[in-house]
């Protein structure tokens, strides 16, 4: 694989800035889209799955996004797709291969006003994830902000907003994946971190490609 535009950051760590959006299906489809308009890539978007009976498939735009996806985190089947987002009004149309995804979010709640007040340098500083991995596993269940990154790598989210998802629709391969459900059981891509209720939540993701301390 390519380095990524700019290579990595200090201490060998790449940054994304930008938003996670992850649901449930009543067919038992989970999903999990990154949006990621800031990235050592360049602006890209992809979109993690696991089907009801287990597949785990990454769908992302490029070779190059594709093995650095499947780099951190665990797929049996990874796909060569164009992804398109796009986002007007509270509505996100996400086209990615085979899947046409539609949904809309709802107003902030308390804790998305709070992660609001976070300042953008606070949440790219992984003690500051460290610090908030207990709130947030007792405030989102499902949710971690800390965890591995494969290859013996970390990996840190600092939140800056959160977002309910209150309508779902979605077909594979035209097929119909149902109503929006929880993201019930948690998704199996390894630190794949999402809140159990579908939620976007903004976010700044820190990658360290290497074992390290965690700063």
């Amino acid at each position: 694989m390519s380095g990524p535009r700019g290579g990595a950051l200090r201490g060998g760590r790449l940054r994304f800035d930008g938003w996670i959006a992850g649901l449930g299906t009543a067919s038992g489809t989970r999903i999990v889209l990154g949006h990621w308009p800031r990235s050592p890539f360049g602006p890209f978007s992809d979109v993690m799955l696991e089907r009801p009976d287990g597949e785990r498939l990454l769908l992302a735009p490029t070779r190059e996004t594709a093995e650095f996806v499947a780099t951190t985190y665990v797929f049996d089947t990874v796909r060569v797709v164009p992804v398109g987002v796009r986002v007007a009004d509270g509505t996100w149309n996400v086209t990615a291969g085979p899947l046409d995804l539609r949904f809309v979010t709802g107003r902030r709640r308390l804790l998305g006003l709070l992660l609001c007040a976070v300042p953008g340098v606070l949440a790219r500083r992984p003690g500051w994830c460290t610090l908030t991995s207990l709130p947030a596993r007792v405030l989102l269940p499902g949710v971690r902000t800390r965890g591995s990154a494969g290859g013996g790598g970390r990996e840190w989210y600092g939140a800056r907003d959160l977002r309910p998802i209150h309508a779902v629709s979605a077909a594979f391969e035209g097929d119909d994946l149902g109503a929006m459900a929880p993201v019930v059981p948690p998704v199996r891509f390894g630190f794949g971190s999402v809140p159990r209720r579908p939620a976007l939540t903004r976010v700044t993701t820190t990658v360290a490609l290497e074992p390290e301390g965690q700063g």
